[in-house]
């Protein structure tokens, strides 16, 4: 197409203008957009080099490259209202780390269940520790300790009624 042929896209934008912006009105649901999308085509129109197309119809290459800039808005916004709403989302998600108040009681009541456990005679604290802490069965730690499965029992028992006493007498005092 020749410069002839520019202009001619342009004056096809002049003379179709209202009605083109009537058809951008329904693409886009907002005449605010649809005059910007107009203008975008507008200018996109101007840029076209001289030699680089053989068009037949200017008003059908008007609405199209006016109906793609609508599209490509259309998705444009799209994604930026999604990545909106992730962003507002992720505002709303509550914080589920303790509080520092929360850390630091936590803090004061293991410190004071390693001293209740520190007050235990030896046997009771590793038959606790081998059950609860390593997950260990009580024919394991019978065996260890060498004493019976309803030893180890007697001294679980023993060691986690010392340290529920001990941590009341705490949370209580």
């Amino acid at each position: 197409m020749g410069r002839h042929d520019v202009s001619a896209l342009i004056a096809s934008f002049r003379e179709n203008y209202q009605d083109l912006l009537r058809f951008l009105t329904r693409r886009t649901g907002n005449a605010e957009r649809a005059a910007d999308v107009a203008q975008d085509t507008y200018v996109r129109l101007a840029a076209i080099p001289p030699t680089s197309l053989d068009i037949q119809n200017p008003r059908a290459f008007v609405y199209r490259v006016a109906g793609n800039l609508a599209i490509d808005t259309m998705r444009r916004e799209g994604r930026i209202a999604a990545d909106l709403t992730l962003l507002e989302a992720a505002e709303t998600v509550p914080d589920t780390a303790p509080s520092p108040e929360a850390s630091a009681l936590a803090r004061e009541r293991l410190r004071l269940l390693e001293a209740a456990l520190d007050e235990l005679p030896s046997k009771p604290r590793l038959a606790l520790l081998l059950s609860r802490v390593e997950g260990r069965s009580f024919v394991e730690i019978a065996g260890q300790l060498g004493v019976s499965e309803s030893m180890v029992a007697k001294y679980i028992a023993q060691a986690l009624r010392h340290c529920r006493d001990r941590l009341r007498r705490n949370d209580n005092g």
